[in-house]
């Protein structure tokens, strides 16, 4: 009994590891999140699976890789010794490590967020459409109207420009009353009769306040649709829908913020919401939300360019995995010989 409690204690028992470190061939989960794990051909593929290729490599072991419907499944594969380890995007936490092991990190990162993608131009448009702003423009309108054709009835036997028949007035006051209110004055057709002079100095005061009760209901407008969807901390997202991952460090980063969101336990099904307009935004992993941004999301997606809270990424290990000192010293060849530079250049380009 002393003799095989010593042998477990050196590790020299099969049995003394859950995990088949010692094999030639392990298992390794991951979760679909492209570009650092996504499946083409029936291949796995992606910066974080390329990566541990290399070191696996390195470290002569042949992988099988495991793929779950979300990343909870994922881990939770690697708290109950299922598989050797797991890799995607998987942020280093306090949490996380009190019940698994973590290698070095393999990529630095952070949370943001994803609006929809919308043009200054298109933004001002928008907010000039309003109810309250046409209801103003079609009476501003009428009194233009009304206001021109009560100057053809003080005038219409006075002068040419007015000396026409109803029909035909219409237009020409309204155009006379138009110049009236915008510059000021028309000083060639200048009212000739006592009322209509009268009612041409009542309409040029009158102005003064129209024009600027019309400007500033425009500029009113513009300036709260501005703030209503300007979103530049995380604060501007209370009140909003908001979608992230179950389980993920962006969920935690907003419940602990007491910011109400709705969780998803697969990404494929919160971008799908988010292109069908049923979240206003989205908050999780920022290389994530800026590939799909600039592939499938391009004209569809924008990103806000804060990082909220940096994180770093790293490959997950059971508890005391005799892989993780060969995975950590795998890790710095590959940075030393500047092959992980190249994998990250292939993957994020020379300027990340």
């Amino acid at each position: 009994m002393y003799r095989l409690f010593f042998l477990a204690m050196l590790g020299l028992l099969p049995w003394a590891h859950p995990v088949a470190a010692q094999s030639d061939s392990i298992t390794i989960s991951t979760v679909t999140r492209a570009p650092f794990s996504m499946e083409e051909n029936n291949q796995s593929v992606g910066f974080s699976i390329e990566l541990w290729s290399m070191l696996a490599a390195d470290l002569g072991l042949q992988t099988d890789f495991v793929r779950t419907e979300s990343f909870r499944d994922m881990l939770d594969l690697v708290v109950a010794r299922q598989v050797d380890g797991a890799i995607a995007n998987i942020s280093i936490t306090a949490e996380r490590e009190a019940i698994m092991d973590f290698s070095l990190p393999i990529f630095d990162s952070g949370l943001q967020i994803m609006l929809p993608f919308d043009d200054t131009s298109g933004s001002i448009f928008n907010a000039l459409l309003t109810r309250d702003i046409a209801i103003a423009m079609l009476l501003a309108i009428g009194l233009l109207f009304g206001g021109g054709m009560l100057m053809w009835v003080f005038e219409r036997r006075r002068q040419p420009f007015f000396d026409r028949d109803a029909k035909d007035a219409l237009f020409p006051s309204f155009w006379w009353a138009l110049n009236l209110v915008v510059n000021g004055g028309f000083e060639e057709r200048m009212p000739i009769s006592r009322p209509g002079r009268v009612f041409a100095v009542m309409l040029v005061f009158a102005s003064l306040f129209l024009v600027s009760v019309f400007v500033a209901k425009i500029t009113a407008a513009m300036t709260v649709d501005a703030l209503q969807n300007s979103v530049e901390s995380i604060n501007d997202l209370d009140g909003r829908r908001v979608g992230t991952i179950a389980g993920s460090t962006a969920e935690q980063f907003l419940e602990q913020r007491e910011i109400a969101s709705i969780s998803y336990d697969g990404l494929d099904l919160m971008l799908q919401d988010f292109e069908d307009s049923a979240l206003d935004a989205v908050f999780f992993d920022g290389p994530i939300l800026s590939y799909y941004a600039s592939t499938r999301g391009n004209g569809i997606a924008r990103m806000v360019p804060r990082v909220f809270k940096p994180e770093n990424y790293g490959m997950a290990l059971p508890t005391g995995s005799p892989l993780r000192e060969q995975i950590n010293q795998g890790l710095l060849r590959l940075r030393e010989d500047g092959r992980y530079s190249a994998l990250r250049a292939k993957w994020f380009g020379t300027g990340n």
